[in-house]
């Protein structure tokens, strides 16, 4: 049975500003929007989730600290949905009590994505209900290219796609996050690529707003008041000012890769980074894959990728 909350879901590739997105958008009165939560991850959200609580509660080596090298791989998926489920401000006892109600409602260990759904509904309510907004939110990061799954589960939600110059984009995975990025410009373009056509291709047309990261940073106002008119929501000027506001994950960023840079003011200092940061050839290589992609999204092509085929 689909459900009945409208959240407004966010969603793009890996580090193409989603971050700075959601802390923007919770920012307005209306709106509780929290960062992801990797929900189709773990094995369960039911037992699996209880016992993951349970072994942090007690420091059990095996679930101690944020990462792959610290964490038994058993209970890496665990853990970290449990942290995202902090940084988003829901903890342990709270999450504890919405598992247990949901099992004994569903009957299942919530494995199924529908059940998955309904306990990330569970979890943006009971923000909604602590917080006094209209609303909730929250990151579905590449998860967006499933958009018209989610349109089916959620039938009011709604959606806002950021992108970014993929070329951009594959700078900051090599050179910024190249533990767990891209490691290679063709393997950058056709993630991103993938996560661009599939989400356009799929999602509901009246419930659904592409945005640039670009234009985010340097037409904040603009562009701020276009997901707000899509969301239905007045004009609110604290959104200009995300810095200044209380966010759930600036007090529990728990090693989050983007918080900081997201407490920040509006910024255009790494547009157009790849210029610096990628080779001609990197450049010429990442356009000859996603070039008509990156034309359609205003992006113009460099004199070196200029005519190659897609």
């Amino acid at each position: 049975m689909p459900l009945t909350s409208d959240p407004v879901l966010l969603g793009g590739e890996n580090r193409s500003g989603t971050t700075l997105l959601s802390v923007l958008l919770d920012s307005h009165p209306d709106l509780v929007v929290g960062p992801e939560i990797d929900f189709p991850e773990p094995p369960d959200l039911g037992p699996h989730i209880l016992e993951v609580c349970t072994l942090m509660d007690r420091g059990d080596p095996r679930v101690s600290g944020t990462s792959k090298e610290t964490i038994d791989p058993e209970w890496y998926d665990g853990v970290h949905f449990v942290v995202q489920c902090e940084r988003s401000g829901v903890g342990r006892d709270d999450l504890r009590a919405l598992v247990g109600e949901l099992t004994a409602v569903r009957g299942t260990d919530l494995s199924a994505l529908e059940d998955r759904c309904r306990l990330i509904d569970a979890i943006g309510e009971l923000r909604r209900v602590h917080t006094g907004a209209a609303r909730w939110g929250l990151k579905l990061q590449r998860k967006i290219q499933d958009v018209g799954t989610y349109a089916g589960i959620w039938p009011r939600a709604h959606f806002i796609h950021i992108v970014r110059d993929g070329r951009d984009l594959a700078a900051s995975h090599l050179k910024t996050v190249p533990d767990w990025g891209y490691r290679s410009v063709a393997e950058a373009a056709h993630g991103w690529l993938e996560v661009v056509t599939r989400a356009r291709g799929t999602a509901p047309a009246d419930r659904y707003l592409e945005v640039r990261y670009e234009d985010l940073v340097t037409r904040p106002r603009e562009t701020a008041e276009r997901m707000l008119d899509h969301l239905g929501l007045a004009w609110d000027e604290s959104v200009l000012r995300h810095a200044e506001q209380e966010h759930a994950l600036f007090n529990r960023p728990w090693g989050h890769p983007a918080a900081e840079a997201a407490g920040k003011p509006v910024h255009t200092g790494r547009n157009g980074r790849y210029l610096q940061d990628l080779t001609p050839g990197e450049i010429a290589e990442f356009e000859r894959i996603a070039g008509p992609e990156l034309e359609r999204l205003g992006y113009p092509l460099s004199a070196a990728g200029a005519g190659s085929p897609g």
